[in-house]
C-alpha cells in the first residue's frame, strides 16, 4: 500500500508541473496586465518601472521559474484588481463557501440517489424502474444553468420561499445545492441500480439465499453493501468535480465560492488571481483523485498489484 501511495503522490507532483506550466502560458497569453495597473496618463518610465518591478523584463523561462520557486512557498502573487493583495488570501476566503455547496449538493445526492437506485434494482423492469431510469435519464440531461433559473423563478419570484442570492443562512444554500445535484443524484441512482443489479444476480447472493437467510437481511447485509463500494469512489471524485466545476452555478445564485472568484477574476483580467484559482482547483481535484485511489486500493487488494 504504501509503494503504492508513493506512486501515485508521484504522478500527483508531475501533473502539478505540467498544470503550473501551462496555467503560466496561459496567464501571459491573456495580455499585458501592465496596461491595466496603470493610469491613462502614465509615461513611458513609469511602465518600464512596473514591468520591472513585476519581473516581466525577464526571459519566460526565468519568469516561470520565478513563480514556481514562490508558488513552492505559498507564494502565488498579487492580484491586479483587488487592491494588490495576496491571491492565495482571496482562494481561502472563497474556498469555505465552494466546501459547504459541494457537501451539501453531495449529501442530497447520496440521499436521494442510493434509496431510488436501490428501488429501481428490486423492481428491476417494471414501471417504477423505468419512472427512476426516466427520472435519472432527464437528470443527465437538463443544463444546470437554465435549471436554476427555473428554480429560481418557481420558489423565489411565484412561491417567495426562498432567496434567489445570498451566503450565510441555511436557506440561502437550499436552491444552489438542488441545482447542484441534479446530475449527480442522476448519476448515483443508475450507478446504484447497475451495482445492486449485478450483486443480486452474483453467486454468493444466490448461496445466501439458499442457506436461508432472511431476504431483508440478503438485500441490505449482502448485496447493498458491495454494491456501494463503487458509488463511494464515484462520488469522491465527484465531489471534488462539484468544486472546481460550479463556475455557473455560483454566478447564477451569487453564491461566493471560487468558481464566482475565477469568473471574475477572468473578466478582470486577473491572470494572477486566475493562475491561482486554476492551481487549487486542480490540487483539489488531484487529491480527491488521490484519496478515492487509496480508498480503492484498500478495499481491493487488485488494484494494488
Amino acid at each position: 500500500m504504501l509503494k503504492y501511495m508513493l506512486r501515485r503522490c508521484v504522478e500527483m507532483a508531475g501533473a502539478m508541473l505540467v498544470m503550473s506550466l501551462l496555467v503560466f502560458m496561459l496567464g501571459r497569453a491573456l495580455g499585458d496586465p501592465v496596461s491595466l495597473l496603470l493610469s491613462d496618463y502614465a509615461t513611458a518610465e513609469d511602465r518600464a518601472l512596473l514591468t520591472q518591478e513585476l519581473g516581466l523584463d525577464k526571459p519566460l523561462a526565468v519568469q516561470y521559474l520565478t513563480f514556481l520557486s514562490k508558488a513552492l512557498r505559498g507564494d502565488l502573487g498579487r492580484s491586479i484588481s483587488a487592491d494588490r493583495q495576496p491571491v492565495v488570501d482571496s482562494v481561502m476566503r472563497r474556498l469555505p463557501a465552494s466546501l459547504q455547496l459541494a457537501a451539501a449538493a453531495l449529501l442530497v445526492s447520496l440521499l436521494v440517489g442510493i434509496p431510488l437506485g436501490i428501488l429501481a434494482a428490486l423492481r428491476y423492469d417494471s414501471w417504477i424502474d423505468h419512472l427512476v431510469r426516466g427520472i435519472a435519464l432527464v437528470g443527465q440531461s437538463v443544463p444546470v444553468f437554465w435549471l436554476g433559473i427555473v428554480l429560481m423563478f418557481i420558489f423565489s419570484v411565484l412561491l417567495g420561499w426562498l432567496p434567489t442570492s445570498g451566503y450565510g443562512q441555511l436557506r440561502n444554500i437550499v436552491l444552489p445545492a438542488a441545482t447542484m445535484s441534479l446530475f449527480s443524484i442522476a448519476a448515483v441512482t443508475r450507478l446504484t441500480r447497475n451495482s445492486m443489479r449485478e450483486a443480486l444476480d452474483s453467486d454468493y447472493v444466490r448461496l445466501a439465499r439458499i442457506k436461508g437467510l432472511a431476504e431483508s437481511r440478503v438485500i441490505w447485509q449482502h448485496a447493498l453493501s458491495n454494491s456501494l463500494v463503487p458509488v463511494l469512489t464515484f462520488m469522491g471524485t465527484f465531489f471534488a468535480t462539484m468544486i472546481t466545476g460550479a463556475v455557473v452555478i455560483e454566478t447564477v445564485f451569487g453564491w461566493p465560492g471560487i468558481g464566482r472568484l475565477a469568473f471574475e477574476a477572468i473578466l478582470a483580467r486577473d491572470f494572477p488571481l486566475m493562475q491561482a484559482v486554476v492551481l487549487v482547483m486542480t490540487a483539489l481535484f488531484m487529491s480527491a483523485n488521490l484519496a478515492v485511489d487509496v480508498l480503492q486500493a484498500w478495499l481491493d487488494p487488485r488494484v494494488r498489484l
